[in-house]
């Protein structure tokens, strides 16, 4: 399985996990943003290091902000904020209602950047997370 290794490994998405998110015959539309560090050489595909994504889906009006990792290095410079901010243009551009997310209650850096944006906690789902167990907090952005 190959990784993309931003994020904690417990967290990881796979080749097989971007893949699936992409596949089928689904009414969702599919969003990916990728920052790359081209100050860095080339992997061995050729292509400048992958420093952050995000990536959610939406139907109709909806989204859902199903991921988003920054690697530690460029953590608490800007980078994820300047990708949720993509985001959010994207989504209300796209005539977008409102935004939907849930992060591990642990994750304090995150859910500081989501409420600095906008986002309102709005419940929370137990033992949600596996690895180590914890709740999920769930926030919603609304964009009208």
């Amino acid at each position: 399985m190959m990784e993309v290794g931003l994020e904690n490994p417990s967290f990881t998405w796979s080749l097989e996990n971007f893949e699936n998110f992409f596949a089928g015959e689904s009414a969702a539309t599919s969003y990916v943003l990728v920052a790359e560090d081209r100050s860095e050489s080339k992997g061995p595909d050729n292509f400048p290091p992958l420093v952050a994504y995000l990536a959610a889906q939406g139907i109709e009006r909806e989204w859902e902000l199903q991921y988003i990792a920054v690697a530690k290095k460029f953590r608490k410079c800007g980078l994820g904020a300047r990708l949720l901010n993509h985001f959010v243009s994207y989504a209300q551009a796209r005539g977008g209602k409102e935004i939907f997310l849930e992060v591990r209650e642990s994750n304090q850096d995150a859910r500081r950047l989501y409420q600095k944006l906008g986002f309102k906690e709005t419940g929370l789902r137990r033992n949600y997370y596996s690895n180590p167990p914890e709740e999920a907090v769930l926030y919603a952005l609304k964009l009208e």
